[in-house]
């Protein structure tokens, strides 16, 4: 439709990933490129007009007209539907009150309901699943629990309770979970659950999967009384264990049935029970899953050993260990690992541990790394990245990072094959993050002044500087905010303590931003800056040469600021001209140095004659990304009206003739791209 009503523009085509070597990645192309269903549709509509369509009870609360009935599926995504949007309410809850719908699966996750807004919408209908991960604190789980037993089919026949990061009052009394005889899983991650709670689920006489995360349980002893029935435990976090490593495996070693165990933990608590773990041969017989994520002292030749001892296995956790690394882990048939080590491993930490902070930012660490010379195009993992930020919106280190990995997996024209709505989806995240974090910039400053003061050139400055880069791109305001926060004085300092190249071209590189910025261009004209700029202009590095080249030609293009120190100047100039000799051809074939969203900060150099080097450098960085993606760049070049100033060079009588040469094989490029790919635009010379 958009080719169509504009001719001049290209239709966007998406290339999905390679269906053998990336079969999720074209799953989640497909998926996100196909449009809603309409049952979606339909809902979405239902709950933007709920207030209109409904009629109001004398309490304020909504009520369905009489003739309408939803069936249980339907009803159990209307809810679902609210629960997403945030408009499940008191007033609008009460829809679910009475026998005009069905509920059997119910997700009221970080809703806002009182507990007799609850009773009242849901503890009458046959629940056989209850998400109240994190609902707000006018609904704690006490009340919750006395809801749901008053229903006796509930009592008989709920299957699954989730009350993650659900509020317990400090004054209440023990947890009364007895009378659901019919539950099978419990999950009570991050809640005020004591040993005596746990005694109390033990006795359940169904249960089968039990997650009690950073709870206050100080002994498990009591999980004995369920060792015949339980088949998954997840208790990872267990700050108040007052039992001793051999007292904790030996109450393991007696769960006989259990599959899957999760005793993952973060490595700040330096934890050995993994270790311990696996040095045991005998336990646990028919275990497919294990996550000792965070463990200390695993090695690759401990956790193979127990994965062939329990040829069944088909997962094991291995992020933030140093294990995950040996062919084995890449060769074994049904294994699935999430750790560190590759993108496979990389990718199924992100999607296990999507609710859990402290492993989605070391999962995001490693992504940063694997992607950051990314040349192909993986909507999978983009849409992961998506989950862990949307999931942690208050996290800065996540939402930085994700930030981050989320301009690798779309730079250098990656975005051209994600699919608009995944793309839209992560750009409304960015904007988030921003509005989150309003001093989002003061808090990246602060971590780079950190990290140089404590000399430490970690991941983290990598991704704090990458993530300040791109905030100033193409941003005045971004770039004046970083100097108000003394940000030049603090990069400065981290190019006086820092040598490694990947440090120095992000520092220039948010340098360049500024000397873009006009107005601004003049405040880096101090001797610190100008002394480390000169002396990584020589840098054998082509990509720390090309942006201090860069800060170079912005800065000495305007003779005005230099009045009083013309030598200088010209010495700058004269260095600039003798670096671009010796680099390379600017069309010649390797990786893009860096990517443009704009060329309108190169024209004003293009149009200065009397400055033949500024205009070189200038001509080199066109003909470089023009040459490596011309595809993009041509159109951009003639979107922006940039042919005639190259034009203009290429005519000029008194250009250097260098400039010209260049100017002439980039407009051969053109000539040779358009013709090749596509009609030629009407503003094209030939």
């Amino acid at each position: 439709m958009v080719h169509f009503l504009h001719p001049g523009l290209s239709p966007r085509t998406i290339v999905p990933p390679d269906a053998q070597k990336d079969a999720l990645g074209c799953s989640v192309v497909q998926e996100e490129a196909s449009p809603y269903s309409l049952v979606n549709i339909c809902l979405n509509v239902l709950v933007a007009n709920l207030e209109k369509l409904c009629s109001e009870r004398p309490d304020g609360t909504l009520c369905l007209p009489e003739h309408w009935s939803f069936p249980q599926e339907l009803a159990d995504r209307l809810v679902g539907v609210m629960t997403w949007q945030g408009k499940l309410t008191d007033k609008t809850a009460s829809i679910f009150q009475g026998t005009q719908m069905k509920l059997k699966l119910v997700n009221i996750q970080k809703a806002q309901i009182t507990t007799a807004a609850f009773i009242k919408a849901f503890c009458h209908h046959k629940l056989i699943e209850l998400d109240a991960t994190a609902v707000h604190t006018d609904l704690p789980i006490p009340d919750i629990l006395s809801g749901l037993c008053s229903n006796r089919w509930i009592q008989q026949n709920l299957r699954c309770l989730l009350l993650d990061s659900a509020n317990i009052p400090r004054d209440s009394k023990r947890l009364f979970f007895g009378q659901l005889t019919g539950l099978r899983i419990l999950s009570v991650f991050n809640v005020r659950f004591h040993t005596e709670d746990l005694a109390n689920v033990s006795q359940l006489p169904k249960l089968e999967s039990l997650d009690i995360s950073n709870t206050l349980v100080t002994n498990i002893s009591v999980l004995l009384s369920c060792k015949d029935r339980l088949k998954s435990l997840t208790m990872h976090y267990l700050k108040c264990l007052t039992m001793t490593k051999p007292q904790i495996l030996a109450v393991i070693r007696e769960l006989k049935c259990l599959l899957h165990l999760d005793i993952s933990d973060h490595r700040q608590l330096k934890s050995d029970l993994a270790f311990q773990l696996l040095q045991q041969k005998d336990i646990l017989p028919h275990l497919v899953s294990l996550d000792i994520s965070g463990g200390s002292r695993i090695t690759d030749g401990a956790v193979e050993l127990f994965i062939q001892q329990r040829p069944a296995m088909q997962f094991v956790g291995l992020l933030a260990t140093d294990a995950g690394y040996s062919d084995f882990f890449s060769t074994k048939q049904g294994l699935r690992v999430a750790g560190g080590a590759n993108m496979s491993q990389i990718s199924e930490a992100l999607s296990r541990y999507r609710n859990r902070s402290c492993f989605m930012k070391e999962a995001l660490y490693r992504l940063f790394t694997e992607t950051f010379s990314m040349q192909v195009t993986m909507p999978a993992v983009l849409k992961l990245v998506a989950i862990g930020m949307r999931n942690h919106p208050l996290d800065l280190p996540v939402q930085f990072t994700a930030s981050a990995c989320a301009l690798n997996l779309t730079r250098q024209g990656l975005a051209r094959g994600m699919p608009v709505r995944l793309l839209s989806e992560v750009t409304c995240l960015l904007f988030k993050a921003l509005k989150n974090f309003p001093h989002y910039q003061q808090e990246l400053l602060a971590i780079v002044k950190q990290k140089t003061a404590e000399n430490l050139d970690d991941v983290t400055l990598l991704f704090t500087l990458k993530a300040l880069w791109n905030l100033t791109d193409e941003s005045p305001a971004a770039c004046k905010h970083f100097l108000d926060n003394q940000g030049l004085a603090i990069f400065i300092q981290v190019l006086e303590t820092f040598s490694e190249s990947t440090i120095q071209s992000k520092v220039l590189g948010l340098l360049n931003n500024i000397a873009e910025v006009r107005e601004l261009s003049s405040t880096l004209m101090t001797k610190a800056v100008v002394k480390h700029v000169s002396s990584l202009l020589h840098s054998k590095e082509l990509e720390v040469s090309y942006f201090a080249a860069g800060i170079v030609a912005h800065l000495t293009s305007d003779r005005q600021p230099w009045i009083s120190h013309d030598l200088q100047r010209n010495a700058l100039l004269q260095d600039l001209y003798a670096t671009i000799q010796n680099w390379p051809s600017s069309s010649c074939k390797m990786i893009a140095l860096v990517t443009y969203r704009s060329f309108k900060a190169f024209f004003p150099l293009l149009g200065n004659f009397s400055q033949p080097e500024v205009q070189l450098w200038a001509l080199w960085a066109l003909y470089h990304v023009c040459s490596e993606n011309p595809g993009k760049y041509c159109k951009l070049l003639v979107e922006e009206e940039g042919l005639q100033l190259l034009c203009d060079i290429q005519e000029h009588s008194e250009a250097d003739p260098q400039a010209q040469q260049m100017a002439a094989s980039i407009l051969d490029d053109f000539r040779m791209h358009f013709m090749n790919y596509q009609r030629p635009p009407l503003c094209m010379p030939f």
